[in-house]
This record gives structure tokens, C-alpha cells and sequence, in this order.
């Protein structure tokens, strides 16, 4: 299942996040960006061994001295305070500054160019197609001020929200195949149909949609609505998501047979 959701989460990176396309729009020409492509994908399979080797190190060095673990009130161990107690408590002083240094430019390099992404996609997807499409630079410039202000403080509260979360992984990963599987699915579909026009998008990302909402809120449903609870595992829902749109709009572009053109 992981096997499964790492290759469709890293379609979804690879191809339509906009941290990745901005790398790709940097290169000088497409075999750069082919290049970056590759790189960044080998590079990925060492750099993920090695956060699961330290995982697994950590796992093995509190179950050897469970003592060392930090306890919460009610005596458990929250597994996303695991690693910051080991970096406070384990590491000698230089190496523990070192770490948290590289930390903090880790996720500062990371949220601007989330935060830069965003605010450019309000503006050039949103403002400037739908409402002002002849926009001054400078009113331009107070659009992109005022979505940067506003999607640093979304991260912020959620960031805050993510506290009361026992693994903040899990939590992003679930996030993560909900809002991500209507693009994926559609950009997809646009690449794998020439036939797929409007309606059939549209068909495919309503039915796509409703399939992602059902597995995402149907397991808090109470005891009495069990038998409409999504079977499924969490990370499954970008996987069945992109596939159900890639299926139906497929299905309603072969429906849609062009037109025979008149002979002379």
C-alpha cells in the first residue's frame, strides 16, 4: 500500500507541484530539466533510505532504554517529539546546533518557495484570468503582498493545529492524497486522452471529487451509517481519487466521438 502511494504522491511532485515545475522552468532547455528530473528522482530513493534508517535507529535506541524517552501526562511518548528530544538530549552541544541550524534553513528554504508558489498561482491563475486581466505591476505587486500575508498565516494556524496531532506525517500524508488527487487525476487525463475535452474533465473531477470526499469523511460516520464506510486505508484516497477521474473522463471522451466532417 505505501508502494502504491509513493508512486502516485510522487507523480503528483514530480508533475504538477508547483516547488518541482519551478525548477523545471529555471532550466535552460529540455534536456535540463530532464536532467533535473533524474537527478531529483535517483537522489530521492538514498535520501529517503536514510530518514527511515534514523527512524529505525531511534526505535531501536529507546526500545534499548526506554528511560530516555520523553513522557507526556498521561505517560505516552508523542512519536513526532521523539527525534527533537534525541537532537536536545543526545547530541553533543555542536553537533545539536548544527542539526537545528539545518533544520531551520531546511524549512525556511521550503515555506518561501510554498508560500512564492501560491501567492504567484493566486495572481496569475486567479486575479489576473478572471478579474483584472489588464492588472497593473503595481497592483500586481499589492495581490502577490497580500496572498503571501495570507498564506503564511494559514500555514501558521495550521502549523499550530498540527500540535494536538500525534504524527504529523501521517497527518500530511492524508492531507496531502485529499488535495491532491482531483489535479492529479485531470493532469492525467489532459496527457493520456487527446480526445478529453471540457465535459469529460468535468465529469471525471465531479465524480473524482465525490469519491475523494466519501473516503476522506466517511470513517467518522457513527456506528449506525457503518455499512457506508470507506474500506479503505487513508493513504489509498489519492490512488482511487486520480484513477476514478482518469477512468470516467476517459470513458465520457470515448463517448464523445468527433465529429465526421462533410466530403467535398
Amino acid at each position: 500500500m505505501v508502494l502504491i502511494y509513493g508512486l502516485f504522491i510522487n507523480l503528483q511532485n514530480f508533475g504538477i507541484d508547483q516547488s518541482y515545475v519551478q525548477r523545471y522552468a529555471t532550466a535552460r532547455n529540455e534536456a535540463e530539466a530532464r536532467r533535473s528530473v533524474w537527478l531529483g528522482a535517483l537522489l530521492y530513493v538514498p535520501i529517503s533510505a536514510l530518514f527511515l534508517f534514523i527512524g529505525t535507529g531511534l526505535f531501536a535506541y529507546y526500545t534499548a532504554r526506554p528511560e530516555l524517552l520523553p513522557m507526556t501526562v498521561d505517560g505516552v511518548a508523542k512519536p513526532d517529539a521523539v527525534f527533537p528530544h534525541f537532537i536536545n538530549m543526545g547530541l553533543p552541544v555542536g553537533v545539536t546546533g548544527i542539526v537545528i541550524a539545518a533544520i531551520v534553513a531546511a524549512a525556511q528554504s521550503t515555506l518561501a518557495s510554498s508560500i512564492n508558489c501560491s501567492a504567484t498561482l493566486t495572481l496569475c491563475d486567479l486575479y489576473r484570468r478572471y478579474f483584472r486581466p489588464q492588472a497593473s505591476e503595481r497592483e500586481s505587486m499589492m495581490v502577490l503582498r497580500v496572498a503571501t500575508l495570507g498564506f503564511g498565516v494559514a500555514g501558521t494556524l495550521v502549523a499550530v493545529a498540527m500540535l494536538r496531532v500525534r504524527s504529523a506525517l501521517d497527518a500530511w500524508w492524508e492531507l496531502a492524497s485529499i488535495f491532491s488527487g482531483g489535479m492529479l487525476g485531470l493532469f492525467l487525463l489532459g496527457m493520456i486522452s487527446r480526445r478529453a475535452k471540457n465535459p469529460a474533465a468535468v465529469t471525471g473531477v465531479t465524480v473524482g471529487v465525490l469519491v475523494i470526499l466519501w473516503m476522506s469523511l466517511s470513517p467518522r460516520l457513527s456506528d449506525d451509517w457503518g455499512a457506508w464506510r470507506s474500506p479503505f486505508h487513508n493513504f489509498m484516497v489519492i490512488v482511487i481519487g486520480t484513477l476514478t477521474i482518469l477512468l470516467v473522463g476517459l470513458l465520457v471522451s470515448r463517448r464523445n466521438k468527433p465529429p465526421v466532417q462533410a466530403g467535398p
